[in-house]
Formats: C-alpha cells, structure tokens, sequence
C-alpha cells in the first residue's frame, strides 16, 4: 500500500512544487517507484510541471481532472462514467512509473460542500455542523484515493499554501509531510503557523473514526539566492534547528538554479530535463536522504 506524503507550507512561494514533482521523478526514474503526484492547488503548477497547456487544456476538456472526482463526491452520479483510473495519466514526461492526477482551476464550490453538509447535519440528529464538517475533511482525499493506494509505493500531493480545506483533508490523508522553507523570515513564520495548525487538526480528531497520524519527513531548505555560504541565510537556519530534532531536518538543501526555473518552460522537472544540472544532482542526493528518513518509519 502506498505511503501518503503532503507537500505543504502556509506560506506560497516556498517551493512545495518545485520539491514535489522533482522528488517524485527521482522516486521513479531512479529507484524504480511507483509514484502518483496529485495536484491539489487551482494554480495548477504541478500539473503544468509534468504536462504542456495544450496537453492539460484536452484533459480539463474531458472532465479527466480532479474536480470530477470531487463532484462525484460532493455530488455524487450514477450515471458517472469515469473513474480515478480513468483520469489519471500515466509515464508523465515519458518516465515508468511516475503518474499524475491532475488539479484544475476550478476543484470545487465551497458554497455546494458547506449546504451539503449543513443538510447532512440537520438529518443527524445530536450532531453538530463541525462533527460532521470533521468528517467530510478527513475522508474526502481518502476517499478519492482509496481505489488505487496499492497501485503506488508512494502518492506525493502538492498543497495549495494557505489551510483550505484540500489542504487540510490531505494532512488527514497522508502518513507523513514534507515542509520546505526559504531561508527568509516569512517562509520560517509559514512553517510556524503549519505546525500549530496540524497540532491543532491532530486534536480535532483524536476522537473520530480517523484520528490522524501524520509525521513530520522533515524541513528542507529550498535556496533562492545567496548559497548555503550567506551569513543570513544561516542565521535563518539556525533559528528553524533550534525549534526542530535533528532527525527533522534534511543535510541536503536545494540550491538556487537557474536550470530548474528554465525546466519549467519545457513542463519537465529539472532532473528529467537537465540531469547534470546542479539542481538535478540536489534533487537526486535529497530524494536519496528522503528514502532513509522514511524508512526509519516504516
């Protein structure tokens, strides 16, 4: 059964995309993985990492995005005639074994899942609108990827920044998170604010029928200027290991590339587009030291 990891950082910018797609492609081309990425941002970065625009403007054409699972769940059709197997696409950027689901602009209607579960709680009895908001949160991503949780070794889901509700279902979702940060004051308040959030979604459900047990893989530094050498990026540093175990930080830190933002534009990761590039070889060396962290766990 697959290993479910959110991607996540209350703060955007970070680099949660950029670690995700590259991650997952290492995971396959270079060990031999079976990976599913799930796009879970309406930016859609992640799908227009691993796919061109006119590759994800027929897929959202045929309704082979995620929004369509979402709907059936909000909405749930008899007459559906697609499945999760349906729309997920398989050997992305011509790699075996590294498969995405798309995301879409458009996941879903929040006003649809707020009445649906308003009717839900009125029809229960005794239970109030947040038990059963709880509930909906904690099994939607579940429910979406139960169907195929033997078909991968890992599923890597790339969080919109901020806590919505994708966001939170998919914490409740996954065994373990990954948290990249710059090296910047914000990015350190965003990893701040996620901690006491997942803390406080922890205690939400401890009682439910899905408690959460999520682990932290570990903290990796996305660099965005300056190297590991620059006095303030490892005064920055400093401060995030004084709050986190030494277990809960990665040693390999992605370096600024200009090779990875140029991948962008070939809707590739770096280490498929340029493999000898120094981000590629980060990439490589992190997802190495991603496989021993989990393993520890495991």
């Amino acid at each position: 059964m697959a290993l479910v990891i959110s991607t996540v950082n209350m703060k955007g910018g970070v680099g949660k995309t950029t670690l995700t797609v590259n991650l997952a492609t290492c995971l396959a081309k270079y060990h031999q993985k079976r990976v599913l990425v799930l796009d879970l941002d309406a930016q859609i970065s992640a799908t227009l990492s691993l796919m061109s625009p006119h590759e994800f403007a027929q897929t959202r054409k045929k309704r082979k995005t995620l929004s369509y699972l979402i709907d059936n769940i909000i909405q749930p059709n008899p007459h559906s005639k697609l499945d999760i197997f349906d729309i997920i696409c398989p050997a992305v950027c011509d790699v075996e074994g590294l498969e995405l689901l798309p995301g879409d602009i458009e996941l879903y209607d929040e006003y649809l899942v707020s009445e649906m579960l308003h009717k839900e709680a009125q029809l229960n009895e005794g239970i109030n609108f947040e038990s059963v908001w709880n509930k909906f949160e904690s099994v939607l991503i579940k429910k979406i990827l139960d169907p195929v949780m033997d078909e991968y070794d890992f599923v890597i889901m790339d969080c919109a920044p901020g806590y919505n509700l994708l966001t939170r279902s998919a914490i409740a979702a996954s065994n373990f998170y990954l948290l990249p940060a710059r090296p910047e004051p914000l990015s350190i308040v965003g990893i701040q604010l996620l901690e006491r959030r997942i803390a406080k979604l922890k205690e939400s459900h401890k009682n439910s029928e899905y408690p959460l047990k999520i682990n932290l893989v570990g903290v990796v530094f996305i660099m965005s200027g300056g190297g590991l050498l620059s006095r303030y990026y490892n005064q920055v540093m400093r401060r995030v290991k004084e709050d986190f175990q030494p277990h809960q930080l990665f040693n390999n830190n992605i370096p600024m590339d200009v090779n990875v933002a140029k991948a962008v534009d070939s809707f590739m990761p770096v280490v498929s587009a340029m493999p000898s590039s120094q981000g590629s070889k980060a990439f490589l060396k992190f997802a190495e030291e991603f496989l021993q962290k989990v393993a520890l766990y495991v």
